[in-house]
C-alpha cells in the first residue's frame, strides 16, 4: 500500500473512531400522559437542558402515554436499570420509599403556594435524600396537581354524594384509606387501563388533576367533574443509579439543574391547564361543580387522620401544615 493510502486509511479510521466516541448516550424517559401534557412539557425541558449542558453527549427518547408500562412498572425498571428516567406521580412511589407517603394525605395542603413551598423547602428536599438507598435517584419534585373527582353518575358536593361510587384510585394506601371515609369504594388500577374501564362502566369514576383529565380526554367517558381538590399530587423526576453513577460531577450538576428547570416548566403547565382547562372540559360536555363542601370532606376524614397521625407522627403532619 502506498504511503498516501496508508495515511488516508489511518485518518479515516481516526475520524470513524472519534465519531464513535462522540455518539450520544440516548436515555429512555417514560411518563403516563401525552407529550403535550404537563409531564411531556417537564420532560422535554429536562431533556433539552441535558442535551445543551452536555454538548449533545446525552439526549432522550420519549415514551409517552405509558408506552413503557404503568408508573409502578417504570419505577421498578429504573431500579433494575432497564429504563433510565421516569416522570411519575407519587401514587406508587410510597411502595418503594415509604417516607413519600406523608405528602399523599388528603387535604394536607392549602393551595399550590403552600404545596410548592413544602416540596422545595427542607421537608421536601429531605425526602429526596431517602431515594438512593432504595436504588433510585430522585432529581427533583415535579408536579401533577390538585386532584378532583369525576364520575358518570352525579354531582359531588359533599362526601355523601360520593358514597357508594366505585372510584379508580392509584395503588396508594394513604389515598384509599382517606377515600373510604367518604364512602367511596376505592378500586386500584394501573393508569393505562383506566380509560377503557370508565368506558365500559367497570368503575363509575376516577380522580386526577385537571391536566390529566384534559390530556386523557376523560370528558369523553365522564359526565360530572367536581372541583374537590382533595389531594395535592406531587410528581418526581427519577433517574436510574446505573446512569447517575457513570456521570462526572459536572454532568451530575447539569442533570440536577435541568431537573429544576423541568419542575418550573411542569408547574407552569399545571397552572395554565387549571386556568384554561375547566372551561375546555365544560365545552367538551362535562358538568362542572365548582363549589364543594370542603368542611364536610375534612370532617369525614377525621378517622383517617387518627391513623395518619399514628403512621407518620402528628408532629410531622403539623410541620407540613405549619409551613407558611
Amino acid at each position: 500500500m502506498k504511503l498516501g493510502h496508508i495515511a488516508a486509511a489511518c485518518l479515516s479510521f481516526a475520524l470513524g473512531a472519534s465519531a464513535f466516541a462522540q455518539a450520544p448516550t440516548v436515555l429512555k424517559i417514560g411518563y403516563a400522559t401525552s407529550k403535550e401534557s404537563h409531564y411531556g412539557v417537564g420532560s422535554t425541558v429536562f431533556c433539552d437542558e441535558i442535551e445543551k449542558g452536555t454538548q449533545g453527549r446525552y439526549k432522550c427518547q420519549h415514551f409517552a402515554n405509558s408506552a413503557l408500562g404503568g408508573e409502578r412498572e417504570q419505577i421498578e425498571a429504573i431500579q433494575l436499570g432497564t429504563q433510565d428516567l421516569v416522570n411519575t406521580s407519587t401514587g406508587p412511589v410510597g411502595n418503594f420509599v415509604p417516607e413519600v407517603k406523608i405528602v399523599d394525605i388528603p387535604f394536607l395542603f392549602r393551595d399550590y403556594d403552600h404545596a410548592r413551598k413544602v416540596m422545595d423547602g427542607p421537608i421536601g428536599q429531605d425526602i429526596l435524600t431517602k431515594f438512593p438507598s432504595k436504588g433510585i435517584i430522585a432529581l427533583a419534585w415535579t408536579e401533577n396537581g390538585f386532584r378532583h373527582m369525576t364520575n358518570s353518575k352525579r354531582d359531588i358536593v359533599k362526601p355523601t354524594d360520593a358514597a357508594g361510587l366505585k372510584m379508580r384510585t392509584m395503588e396508594n394506601k394513604v389515598h384509599m384509606d382517606g377515600y373510604r371515609t367518604f364512602g367511596i369504594l376505592p378500586t386500584p388500577m394501573a393508569f393505562p387501563e383506566l380509560f377503557g374501564a370508565l368506558q365500559q362502566g367497570t368503575v363509575d369514576g376516577q380522580e386526577n388533576p385537571i391536566p390529566v383529565i384534559l390530556a386523557s380526554k376523560f370528558s369523553q367517558v365522564q359526565k360530572h367533574l367536581s372541583l374537590t381538590g382533595h389531594v395535592y399530587s406531587p410528581a418526581l423526576l427519577l433517574l436510574s443509579p446505573k446512569v447517575w453513577n457513570k456521570l462526572s460531577d459536572a454532568d451530575k450538576k447539569v442533570f440536577t439543574e435541568a431537573a429544576k428547570k423541568a419542575a418550573i416548566a411542569q408547574r407552569k403547565k399545571v397552572n395554565d391547564d387549571e386556568n384554561n382547562g375547566i372551561a375546555q372540559l365544560e365545552k367538551d360536555g362535562m358538568k362542572v361543580t365548582r363549589t364543594v363542601d370542603g368542611a364536610a370532606f375534612r370532617e369525614a376524614l377525621k378517622p383517617a387522620y387518627v391513623s395518619y397521625a399514628k403512621e407518620f407522627g402528628a408532629d410531622n403532619i403539623k410541620k407540613i401544615t405549619d409551613v407558611k
